[in-house]
Formats: C-alpha cells, sequence, structure tokens
C-alpha cells in the first residue's frame, strides 16, 4: 500500500471521529475501533500456485455506552468519508433505539485518560512478480504446500474522551509443510517484516535434512516417561496455553487458572524460567480496546514466581484491582520466554536419548486445577539415542503438568530464541506472535 493510500484511509478515520464527537449527545460515550488490512494471500500445493488473489478489507466496530447500557454495531470502513459517515449515522441510530431496552451492566468501564499513540512500521516484502519463483526456487520436485500472507494491516481506536490511536504495520508469514510419499511432513514457518533470503534458504535446507530423517523406519515407542527436546515452535504452543486460564486475573479470582497454586505460592516454577510481556519490537498494538496502552515491558513470571497477572478495567472494577493495559481477555499479546544456557550445538548431546519435538497439536487442558496439558507429537519428531537422531517416531499423545515440565523437570532452555509468528486469518490477519527458546526436560509424560 502506498504512503498516500495509508494516509487517505488514516483522514478519513480522524474526519469520522470528528463527526461522531460533534454528534454525540452530552450523556453519550462511544468507542471506535477499525480493522483493516490489504495483503496478498497466495496457497501453494505440491509446489504449485493453487490460489492466489489480493484482499482489501476494513471494519469499524462502534459501541454506545449511557446509563449503565452498552451495545455496538459493525460496518465496512471504505476509507470514502461520506460513505463511512452515513453507515457509522446509521449504526449511532440502530444504537440509540436499542440501548434503552438492554440491561443495566454494573461493571460498564467508560472510557478515560489521554492516551494517543501513533506507529507506522514499513517492511520490504517481496514484490507480487516475484513471490512465487522466490518461494518456490528450491522447492522443485518436493510436494510442498502452504500459505503465503503479506501485506499492511492496520488496527485503530479513538474514543469520546479524545483518545486517539493509529497502528499500521507491513508483515508477511509463509506457513508451510513439506511431505514425503508416506505422508510424513516437515512443518515450518517464515515471517517479518522484511524478507531475508539467506533466512530462508537455510530454513528449507533444515527441512531437507529433516525429510531424509523421515524416510528411516518408524519407531514405535511404549508409553511412558521420556526426556525431550521441545523446539521453539512446540514451546509456543504450550505458552500459548498461559493464555487460556493462565494468567488472567479474573480466572485466578473465578477459580478458573491453572496458576492458582503458583498465584498462592503452594508451587512454584524453576528459577530458570521467566515469562513477560514485550512490546518493544512493535510488532503488535499497546493500546486495547479501551484505548489503554500497556507498558513496553510487564514481567509476568520471574525466576518461577507469579509476580504479575494481566488485568484489564473491567476486571479492576470487578475485583478492586489496578488495570495494567491488559485487552478484554487478559491474554497475552506479546510474550516472551527468557533464553536459558543450552546452545544449539549442544541439544542432542544434552538429550541424549530421548525424544526430539518439533511441533504439538490439539492441546487442551486435562486438568486446569493442577496444570495437566494433553496434546498430541507432530510432523517431525524424532527418536535420539546418544545424542544421534536414529528415527521418526509415531505421534504420541502427551498428558502432562505445566508445574512439572516448567518446575523441577526443566533442565535448561536454549540460549537462542525464535519468533513463533501468529499465522491465523480468521477475520483478517493475526499480528504478532511468540518470542520462545527450546526447552529440555525430564521425564516428560507419554500416555499413547
Amino acid at each position: 500500500m502506498k504512503h498516500e493510500e495509508l494516509s487517505a484511509l488514516e483522514a478519513s478515520f480522524n474526519q469520522l471521529i470528528e463527526t461522531l464527537l460533534n454528534k454525540k449527545q452530552e450523556s453519550e460515550e462511544f468507542t471506535v475501533k477499525l480493522s483493516s488490512e490489504r495483503s496478498q494471500f497466495t496457497r501453494f500445493n505440491h509446489a504449485k500456485v493453487r490460489q492466489t488473489g489480493c484482499v482489501t478489507d476494513g471494519s469499524i466496530e462502534l459501541t454506545l455506552m449511557q446509563n449503565q447500557r452498552s451495545s455496538f454495531r459493525q460496518f465496512p470502513f471504505t476509507g470514502d468519508s461520506e460513505i463511512d459517515w452515513q453507515l457509522a449515522y446509521k449504526a449511532l441510530q440502530e444504537l440509540r433505539e436499542e440501548l434503552p431496552l438492554l440491561p443495566l451492566d454494573p461493571y460498564l468501564v467508560l472510557p478515560s485518560g489521554t492516551n494517543t499513540s501513533r506507529e507506522v512500521h514499513c517492511g520490504n516484502l517481496l514484490a507480487e512478480e516475484v513471490l512465487v519463483p522466490t518461494v518456490l526456487e528450491q522447492l522443485a520436485e518436493l510436494d510442498f504446500a502452504g500459505i503465503y500472507a503479506g501485506g499492511v494491516v492496520i488496527k485503530a481506536y479513538a474514543d469520546s474522551c479524545g483518545q486517539k490511536h493509529w497502528f499500521s504495520t507491513e508483515t508477511f508469514s509463509l506457513d508451510y509443510s513439506i511431505f514425503t510419499t508416506e505422508a510424513q511432513a516437515v512443518k515450518g514457518t517464515f515471517a517479518g517484516s522484511e524478507w531475508n533470503q539467506e533466512a530462508y534458504s537455510e530454513k528449507i535446507s533444515d527441512a531437507k535434512r529433516q525429510l531424509q530423517l523421515l524416510s528411516r523406519p518408524i519407531k514405535e515407542l511404549p508409553r511412558g516417561h521420556y526426556k525431550t527436546y521441545f523446539a521453539p515452535a512446540a514451546v509456543a504452543d504450550l505458552a500459548a496455553m498461559l493464555s487460556w486460564g493462565g494468567v488472567s486475573e479474573a480466572d485466578l479470582q473465578q477459580g478458573g487458572s491453572s496458576l492458582a497454586s503458583l498465584w498462592r505460592k503452594e508451587k512454584q516454577l524453576s528459577v530458570a524460567f521467566h515469562v513477560k510481556e514485550n512490546f518493544q519490537r512493535g510488532l503488535v498494538p499497546r493500546f486495547n480496546e479501551l484505548g489503554e496502552m500497556a507498558p513496553l515491558e510487564l514481567p509476568v513470571i520471574e525466576k518461577g514466581v507469579l509476580v504479575n497477572t494481566l488485568v484489564n478495567s473491567r476486571t479492576a472494577r470487578e475485583y478492586q484491582k489496578t488495570a495494567n493495559g491488559a485487552n478484554s481477555y487478559e491474554s497475552l499479546r506479546a510474550p516472551e520466554i527468557s533464553p536459558g544456557n543450552l546452545s544449539f550445538e549442544d541439544i542432542l548431546t544434552h538429550l541424549n536419548t530421548g525424544l526430539y519435538v518439533s511441533n504439538l497439536h490439539y492441546l487442551n487442558w486435562s486438568d486446569r486445577p493442577t496444570g495437566r496439558i494433553t496434546g498430541m507429537t507432530r510432523y517431525a519428531c524424532f527418536w535420539v539415542e546418544n545424542g544421534e537422531i536414529v528415527a521418526p517416531i509415531e505421534n504420541l499423545r502427551f498428558d502432562e503438568s505445566l508445574y512439572r515440565f516448567w518446575g523441577d523437570n526443566l533442565v535448561d532452555l536454549t540460549n537462542f530464541q525464535e519468533f513463533v509468528s501468529e499465522v491465523g486469518t480468521y477475520d483478517g490477519r493475526q499480528l504478532g506472535g511468540s518470542m520462545v527458546p527450546g526447552m529440555l526436560v525430564e521425564d516428560f509424560t507419554y500416555t499413547l
């Protein structure tokens, strides 16, 4: 998207807010959230283009509040100020008719504060005409499947108090799998704001090495406890569980958090385990649904101790806490797990005999109060003996408590981190991801 087009969208959004401020009644408050993107999507199958196209989309969510009641409407955002105002005015009229019919909300939080921000992050993405040959150059005769999504994503916010935020970023992600003739697969993601051809070549070369290992006879393992190395992508999946019944203050207050024992100081994780929210990289907006700004960094777990939870204003009001800019779900938006001391070259040596797990899937809580997570190993996972990869394994189901694998059984974390990007596209391209190391764990429990 050209600079002039971005500026025109921002100007149209600002004009819409000014008009809403002029038209609002004295007793009314409102918030406006904008989500917009212009993205190139290209889907690959058998190392050929299956589908390609460009999507331009935008939507506004207008929330109206009056007399302790609230409701919202969503409508398209076109960038044409006249059309956008017509849609907004129709939504405003509907909301004014609807509000008196709704029940009172005792914990309704009205917009307040004076926060404003403006961030514009430009990227260096592949041009449309070179995208396909660049991605497929090293993949001839391989069964490569995946989807590339890249372009500009805009998030913006404004309210009746005068708070206003504008965030635009230019990013890409390539989410792919490469299959063997026996239907085994290596999975990978490649993402960022600048296409790095050397880094991409290294990813594909590593995938080819794993494909050769996958061609070996599969080793069947009985259920039991195995020393396991989790690659960063697998660690990111485990860390994502903290956003679902983990670090939320509301979940703790309501008895639905897996970290309740940690919160009550009945248990402790390894002193080597640190988790924080880190917005320093500018990959996601710092503002939330009420225009409140999260701190640039917020430690959540330090040396195995829960030092902060995520608290939004509604939870703060209900439980007399102090809000810290969390979103409405009180989920991690920019999670980072600190690295340890294990070097890449020493991973297999220190694992010695056990499992090398590249990816996980189907994660769920099997017993949330005790922090037990169940799930499956996925894609290129291997059996290692005496520091050497011996064979691929059949997929295994695990059931293990985070108080064990991030507690006493955590041997070490790698001294490098990887950025594991969000690749979801439901309701628009998702932003951000997790910055995580790999980790080595003793006696991880596999049940099937």
